[in-house]
């Protein structure tokens, strides 16, 4: 809750963790927490839970409730915590909202609501309605449009971000890139905005963005948080290799549905006890293994080689001073 109060220090790489299920399709409350220590001990900037990554639609309102519990007490007040509580149905929004109030998270990531495609007004009442339930929690809307078929407009952004103060930010998942240049100017470069789209995060700094909620955090998480901050250090040449050296990974987690190939390579990696993701969701197919495979092995190492540079300058940095 320690960044409730001042939510423009959520910044950075604002890793969205995938929601590991045992073969058995329970929620693994041991493989989440496990999942979390690794972010944690990687570099990244904040946590996030139930966006896509983390498949919420096939979650009972009471399951997500409690991996966000689960997370807090993992993360404590280390760093930003920032948990997807939307859905289709305002009752559940608000239900898993107010949880997320009470659990202590710093701000809550909102979705637009999903198949009834609402209108701009709708919108606006819909996201009014959440900011005016919870006046003392910092709300993000969440736009999507390739998963919910409806596209927040910048002035519909404009609108929220006038007429509550807590309103404070969307994460933009649109490939779209005028868009988000829309929506800064617009809304001004006070609007926090996140990036959900990959290969769209470092160009998103350029433009006075906030960061990034990046599935590919999941495989890499030092390289991402590396990425913000070489940028936010001025490295731009640095941060740019990084943004191009990701793109195995970033193609990696789209070959099928994510979160299936994230979850693939984890279990392949030891980090979680299943790859399981519940339907409509379903394992890779083999001819999608093949490209996975091929695509871990030319981008994997950073899935373990940032953290070992990251020690080594640190140890540098500590010796020069």
């Amino acid at each position: 809750m320690k960044f409730r109060s001042d939510p423009s220090t959520i910044r950075g790489s604002i890793a969205p963790v995938v929601t590991p299920f045992t073969a058995e399709g329970a929620v693994d409350q041991a493989g989440l927490r496990s999942l979390i220590r690794f972010q944690l001990e990687s570099g990244s900037h904040g946590i996030s839970l139930g966006g896509s990554t983390g498949e919420p639609s096939a979650q009972s309102g009471a399951e997500r409730i409690e991996a966000m519990r689960t997370a807090v007490e993992e993360i404590g007040d280390r760093v930003p915590f920032l948990p997807g509580t939307g859905s289709h149905k305002l009752d559940e929004t608000l239900e898993i909202t107010a949880a997320a109030r009470e659990l202590g998270a710093d701000a809550a990531l909102v979705i637009t609501p999903y198949y009834a495609r609402p209108t701009q007004e709708a919108l606006y009442q819909w996201y009014a309605t959440v900011a005016r339930e919870f006046p003392d929690l910092p709300i993000v809307a969440y736009n999507v449009p390739s998963r919910t078929a409806v596209d927040i407009a910048p002035e519909t952004v404009k609108r929220l971000f006038t007429d509550f103060d807590n309103f404070v930010g969307v994460k933009e998942t649109t490939k779209d890139f005028e868009h988000f240049s829309r929506v800064l100017h617009a809304c001004g470069r006070s609007l926090l905005v996140w990036s959900g789209i990959e290969l769209l995060c470092l160009p998103l700094l350029a433009l006075g963005g906030a960061g990034f909620v990046s599935a590919v955090a999941n495989l890499a998480p030092s390289a991402v948080a590396r990425m913000y901050e070489l940028w936010e250090a001025g490295e731009f040449d640095a941060a740019r290799d990084l943004h191009y050296r990701l793109h195995p990974l970033v193609d990696l987690l789209f070959v099928e549905t994510n979160p299936a190939p994230a979850k693939w390579v984890l279990h392949q990696q030891g980090r979680i006890s299943s790859p399981h993701v519940r339907p409509p969701l379903t394992a890779p197919t083999d001819a999608g293994l093949a490209k996975i495979r091929a695509l871990l092995a030319e981008g994997g190492d950073l899935t373990q080689q940032i953290k070992t540079q990251r020690a080594h300058q640190d140890r540098q940095i500590g010796a020069a001073e």
